[in-house]
């Protein structure tokens, strides 16, 4: 697969942001409880976070094509180099709440704010349709690799701060610092893109001046299909990598270190799963792929709470990462496939802020449990709620043909 040079800062952009994604979620959890925040009030902030996100992310990429994709990607990096520095130079709790909802964080490793919306408007016209689907798969690699590398990293600078006798809240300050190093590495990668990208009017692939809210021809599909991923994401918001670290220390008195490589491993196992995902894709159809692989992962997650002890737990919920994301790029490379190629930026970025406005719903209810116990709960919710989405989602699009090239059912 030949990308252009510009696929090839996208992606590295994706990598370089996924990792401080990553690293920084292995220990914000921790990190607000250290500053004194209840759980109650980390479930809060973090559904604060996410409505924030979902609200930004949804107005950006309505407008970016106005606005210059490019541009808007800029903005975005330095914005997060400031939100995390305000989070480590936060004071007092009112502050550490508003520093965290500003700061464009991750609560499971991964995305969060519109920077992946924009980069998949413009991933498609980087290489031929044909190579779309394989294209998202490894753009899902170079997001989960890294994240999976971040919280690792996290892990061995948490326990090597440790041994140097620096204190918890200076460990967790390093962390902070290492995400604000990262967001202005992303910045200057974002800074080397074409500055056509920020032009009006038609782009690369074929886009011309966005309608309000930058849908059209699409917008009921892009509706209907955003409405169930809202589900999906909704049922998933119980159980975000960072309540997944804090349940586990809760659970079995697990570390941060003892669990990085726990969180490692999930991300290494859902990116060996996207190439694979990819060829089944093209024997068996996007939409069969995405169901058919995420029902048997959920019922995987219904079964973590009951197990006995960490290393069972933690084997669970590796195996369910074997299948749990093999519909992530599949669902990038249905979506973009769906719409016009003008309304891209707008579907991706729309699906993208109903999936983190539901999500934003689950976290607070999550922390109120954890209040009183590590209760499993969140994991029946979650995996119940993903198992409807799933035949929900595969009884309404079943029907629905895809341009040739796109989808390849048998």
């Amino acid at each position: 697969m030949n990308l252009t040079r510009e696929g090839r800062l996208l992606f590295a952009g994706r990598a370089v942001r996924t990792f401080c994604f990553g690293w920084l979620s292995l220990a914000l959890a921790l990190y607000l409880a250290a500053r004194g925040l209840s759980p109650a009030a980390i479930g809060a902030v973090f559904t604060a976070t996410l409505i924030e996100d979902a609200v930004l992310t949804s107005a950006l990429s309505a407008f970016a094509v106005r606005l210059g994709r490019r541009r808007v990607l800029i903005a975005s990096g330095l914005a997060m180099a400031a939100g995390g520095t305000a989070l480590a130079l936060a004071e007092s709790p009112v502050v550490l709440v508003v520093a965290a909802v500003l700061a464009t964080v991750s609560l499971n490793g991964q995305e969060a704010g519109p920077f992946s919306p924009l980069e998949q408007s413009l991933l498609p016209g980087t290489v031929p349709a044909a190579a779309r689907t394989r294209l998202f798969a490894w753009y899902n690699v170079f997001g989960y690799v890294p994240a999976g590398l971040g919280a690792l990293a996290a892990g061995g600078w948490l326990a090597g701060a440790s041994s140097l006798g620096l204190s918890e809240g200076d460990a967790y300050e390093g962390v902070l610092w290492g995400y604000v190093a990262g967001a202005v590495v992303l910045t200057v990668l974002y800074t080397r893109l074409p500055a056509t990208l920020d032009a009006p009017g038609p782009g690369r692939d074929g886009a011309s001046a966005a309608p309000w809210l930058g849908l059209h021809r699409s917008r009921a599909a892009v509706l209907q299909l955003s409405a169930l991923q809202a589900l999906d994401s909704f049922g998933g918001g119980f159980v975000v990598q960072s309540l997944l670290v804090y349940w586990f220390h809760l659970r079995f008195g697990a570390s941060p270190e003892a669990l990085a490589p726990v969180f490692f491993g999930t991300n290494m196992l859902s990116a060996l799963s996207f190439p694979l995902a990819a060829r089944v894709a093209d024997r068996v159809g996007l939409l069969n792929t995405m169901v058919f692989t995420h029902l048997p992962s959920n019922v995987l997650l219904l079964l973590v709470p009951l197990a006995p002890s960490l290393p069972t737990a933690a084997a669970l919920l590796l195996a369910r990462h074997l299948l749990a994301q093999m519909d992530v790029p599949t669902r990038q490379a249905y979506a973009m496939a769906l719409v016009a190629p003008d309304e891209r930026a707008a579907a991706a970025g729309f699906t993208a802020s109903a999936r983190s406005l539901a999500q934003a719903l689950a976290p607070v209810l999550t922390g109120f449990a954890l209040a009183r116990a590590a209760t499993g709960l969140p994991f029946f919710l979650a995996g119940g709620l993903k198992i409807v989405y799933d035949l929900a989602l595969y009884f309404r699009f079943r029907r629905l043909a895809l341009p040739a090239g796109d989808d390849a059912p048998p």
